[in-house]
């Protein structure tokens, strides 16, 4: 499939980071077409924070699952983890 096809489906990055055992954030799960939906709809279920950002996507579909995400994309990644942070909190009354 050519890069400009994949452009045209829908796409999926499942993060996750746990500041005691990880250096960065990993790339937990990532998929294209029914295989991205199903990572939508598993973080749904479980009340797992979605956000679309195609930008952040695109920089981040070359990676593996199971790798950190590189240092240039530490800021982005750290504004999605302190939002989810602040909606946690505030489900929570914190």
């Amino acid at each position: 499939m050519s890069e400009y096809d994949q452009e045209n489906i829908k796409g999926a990055i499942a993060l996750g980071y746990r500041p005691d055992k990880d250096g960065a954030p990993k790339i937990l799960a990532k998929g294209f077409g029914k295989t991205a939906e199903e990572i939508i709809n598993t973080a749904e279920k479980n009340g797992i924070f979605v956000k679309e950002d195609k930008a952040l996507f695109n920089s981040m579909k070359r990676l593996n699952v199971g790798d950190e995400i590189p240092p240039k994309l530490y800021y982005a990644a750290a504004e999605i983890i302190a939002y989810v942070y602040k909606i946690n909190n505030k489900k929570l009354g914190i």
